[in-house]
This record gives structure tokens, sequence and C-alpha cells, in this order.
């Protein structure tokens, strides 16, 4: 089988058992193994001086394993290791449950929304108001779309299991260590920068699949001005193509460790009150998403 086949077939797997709690209470997830990966060396590396060089050293180390890893699972017979990996590693299925866990626990209250919410996203969700949660919700939601989904499928066709494994490991490392912050500004700049390259393409891909997918050519002068506003390069993508099928206003004022951060609004002319219905929307929008993607798939393995 082609990358394309293997690929159509994991993406179908994934989406029909999503994460298994009977084999990941039993077994250690491969990301948990890629997070301690980048914790011991954060531990180890990240002292005393030289720490950009050394933060350059621990992410070409950790992509220099994943190759290795994925060059031996791809030598082995037969393609079902290179399946069953690149199943494990797509999370579709549990980034859709996960959104919509948040709109159920709003539903009940705005206490058990912020509880939900606070499993998906790193700001301070003590104080939000239930229009910040469904926010919260929505942006995860199409922010990991495209680092979940979108960008794993993107690098396994193009260099297999292998480039599925460094993709993997730099945007674990990145979402550990990749901030701005006094300990991490320099150790983690080597990662950030990385998975600022490696989710270049696959982030404007998913503004583009999620506008298809709702039968929109999108205006990519609005989309380019909007994602602009958000502080990432690329994630600012796939939040402004989703606000804008939802009609709705994303992103704005928020709070990081204790620290209020007022910034500027995703679509600002959508609307700003929003709740679970329009955490539900942003479900089906991503299943909507995640079918136009099986059907290029499906076209390339054909192909």
């Amino acid at each position: 089988m082609n990358h394309a086949t293997i690929l159509l077939a994991a993406l179908i797997l994934d989406a029909v058992l999503g994460e298994p709690d009977w084999l990941w209470n039993r077994l250690p997830h491969p990301a948990i193994l890629m997070g301690r990966a980048v914790g011991w060396l954060d531990e180890r590396l990240n002292k005393g001086k030289g720490k950009r060089l050394k933060g350059v050293f621990a992410i070409a180390v950790l992509s220099g394993a994943a190759l290795t890893i994925g060059v031996l699972l791809t030598a082995l017979p037969g393609e079902a290791i290179d399946l069953i990996v690149a199943a494990i590693l797509l999370a579709h299925r549990s980034l859709a449950d996960h959104v919509h866990a948040v709109a159920k626990a709003l539903r009940v209250s705005t206490a058990q929304g912020r509880s939900a919410v606070a499993r998906i996203v790193g700001r301070d969700t003590a104080q939000m108001t239930d229009d910040a949660i469904a926010r919260a919700a929505i942006e995860s939601g199409a922010e990991n779309f495209s680092d979940g989904v979108v960008a794993p499928a993107f690098w396994f066709l193009l260099a297999g299991l292998p480039g599925l494994l460094i993709y993997k490991i730099i945007n674990t490392a990145d979402s550990m260590i990749g901030y701005k912050t006094p300990r991490y500004a320099e150790f983690g700049c080597a990662a950030a920068r990385l998975d600022d390259v490696a989710n270049w393409i696959p982030a404007r891909l998913t503004a583009l699949l999620i506008a298809l997918a709702h039968f929109h050519w999108p205006d990519w002068r609005i989309l380019r001005k909007d994602a602009r506003k958000h502080r990432s390069p690329n994630a600012g993508w796939p939040e402004a193509a989703m606000a804008g099928v939802l009609g709705v206003a994303l992103a704005g004022p928020r709070s990081y460790h204790g620290a209020s951060h007022d910034l500027p609004f995703v679509n600002a002319k959508g609307r700003h009150t929003v709740g679970a219905n329009e955490i539900e929307a942003c479900v089906h929008a991503l299943w909507r998403s995640w079918v136009l993607t099986i059907g290029l798939v499906l076209l390339l393995a054909v192909a």
C-alpha cells in the first residue's frame, strides 16, 4: 500500500476507535512517552549558560530519535505497523469528543463548563464566562484539527512514518517548552521555530478545508488579516476559518497564569454571544472537514 492508502485506513480507524481507555489505561500512549522524553531533556539541559544552543541540541536529539524509530518501524514487513502507529497518532475522534464534552458540561452549569474546557486549553479558566468558555473550546477545536489531524496526515503523506513521528515530537516539544517565559524563552526557541515551519502549510491547508467543507471559498485577504491577529503565525488560520463558517467572533481578551491579555477578536463582526450551540456547531464543522479530508486522501490513494 502507498502512504495515501495507509493514511486513509488510519483516519477511519482513528474515527471509529478514538482513544480506547481499555488500552491506554494499561499502556503508556506514545504521546506520553514523547512528553517524558522532552521533560527529561528539559530537566537536564535547561540550566546554566548556552540555553539556546542546548535547546537546539535537545530538538536535534528528539528529531533524530523519532527518525530512527520511524525508519526501523517502516523496515518491518507489511504495513500493519505503519497503519496502527498512524491511527494512534491521529487525534480527530478524541478532539471532537473533548470539544463536544465542553458543550455538554456547559449546558449543565458554568462551573462544569469551566472544568471541561480546562482539559483542552492552557489559559486560566476559573473566572471564565459562558461566552469565553465557548470561544476557548471552538478555538481549541480549530487549532487542534490542524495540529492533530491535518499536519500529521500531511507529513505522513510526504515522508511516511518517519515524517509523522518527527512532526509529533516537534509539536510535543513546542507544546511543552515553546513559550516566551523566563524559563523557556531561550531553551524552547528552537522547538517553537521548528514547529512554526512544520505547521506553516498544514495550518493554511486546514483553513481551506474548513471553508470548502462548508461550500465556501474564503476571501484570503480577510482570512490573512484575521489570522495575523493571533500570536502564532499558524494557529490563527484555522481559527479564522472556523470563526467565518460559524459566524462568530473568536479570540479576544483572556488570562494566562494570572495575567490578563487584551487580545483582538478574530472575525470581530461575528456574534460575540456564543455558547453550547456554537460549540456543537464547531464539532459538526470538524466532522465535515474530516469528511472532506477523507475524500481528498481517497483521491490520492486511487491516483
